[in-house]
């Protein structure tokens, strides 16, 4: 039976990083191996931060983003900033 493409190597063949898979072959070797994409620089010594909160919560960081013209992490780092100040820390976000 033949494995179905992951999401992330169907997406690396359709952004062209990636060729398409072969034929399958006889001998199964183990997974293939997909090649490494680089990280955004502007990612690069970055963690992600999340949390899981009401839809409303996501349509309502976006609506005032775009009254602000200011993207949902800039939002995020602004709120995180004035936390850490609230709590007597560095604005470092």
């Amino acid at each position: 039976m033949r494995k179905k493409a992951t999401l992330s190597s169907a997406l690396l063949v359709a952004t062209g990083r990636a060729q398409a898979p072969a034929a399958p072959s006889q001998s199964l070797k183990g997974p293939p191996q997909l090649p490494s994409v680089p990280a955004s620089s502007s990612r690069e010594g970055k963690k992600a931060i999340a949390g899981f909160f009401d839809p409303a919560v996501s349509r309502q960081l976006k609506q005032i983003g775009l009254e602000k013209d200011m993207s949902v992490q800039d939002l995020l780092r602004e709120a995180l900033n004035d936390l850490f100040e609230k709590y007597g820390r560095a604005r470092i976000a």
